[in-house]
């Protein structure tokens, strides 16, 4: 099981974009995770281009590609998920869906699947129609998932909504979303961090526990 590492901070993984470079999903996920990372977290991206870059998932196959390694063993170590997609016709896209797809080799883990990690979810759409369906939409999916969407999601509106570099988004009050959805993810992955069990003492520290009663009785039975 991963434990959480209270000298390093939650680790918070970022699923997101699409397969254009600088797009307005991808550039939304950086936000929120700068916030995350602002309330002490560790973060980790997978971009549009990493996305585009998996196969397709096939059930049927046993055998991993380099990259679907890479997002499940990030996944399996983290201690909460971010992730970002655009609303297309209605739905989650493709790319993102393809994702957490890949996320089925996680099934016979301790936590299987997104179990005990916050989930933070953000839509981007070209107006408000999609925002708000894609996003329960993609609940639906974490909840399939077992994991735990934070208490906000953020739905971006790009008809409204510019992002012209990595770091900076033109409506205040979206980007101040974003930045909460991230410091929930963390948040959270602090609460179920400090509730796991942590790891067990090392064996010499265990001996000596065990022979703390000894030495006690014969101390005693000296005395006597």
């Amino acid at each position: 099981m991963t434990r959480f590492n209270h000298t390093r901070g939650p680790l918070i993984v970022g699923i997101g974009g699409t397969t254009r470079a600088g797009s307005s999903t991808e550039r939304a996920l950086r936000i929120a995770l700068s916030g995350a990372e602002s309330a002490g977290a560790r973060t980790h991206l997978f971009g549009g281009a990493f996305l585009h870059s998996l196969p397709h998932y096939a059930p049927e196959s046993a055998t991993l590609t380099r990259e679907q390694r890479e997002l499940i063993e990030a996944v399996r170590e983290a201690d909460a998920v971010i992730i970002a997609t655009p609303g297309y016709h209605g739905g989650v896209s493709g790319l993102v869906k393809n994702a957490l797809d890949t996320l089925e080799a996680l099934r016979t883990d301790e936590r299987p699947y997104l179990d005990g990690r916050a989930v933070g979810c953000i839509v981007t759409a070209y107006g408000w129609q999609a925002t708000g369906s894609v996003l329960g939409s993609l609940r639906s999916i974490i909840h399939a998932l077992r994991g735990w969407p934070t208490p906000l999601g953020a739905g971006i509106n790009t008809l409204e909504t510019r992002f012209e570099t990595e770091d900076t988004c033109s409506d205040p009050k979206a980007a101040e979303q974003l930045a909460t959805v991230g410091t929930q993810a963390a948040t959270f992955a602090l609460a179920f961090g400090a509730r796991r069990p942590s790891a067990p003492a090392p064996l010499d520290e265990q001996e000596n526990a065990a022979a703390r009663p000894l030495r006690a009785a014969n101390v005693l039975s000296l005395a006597n």
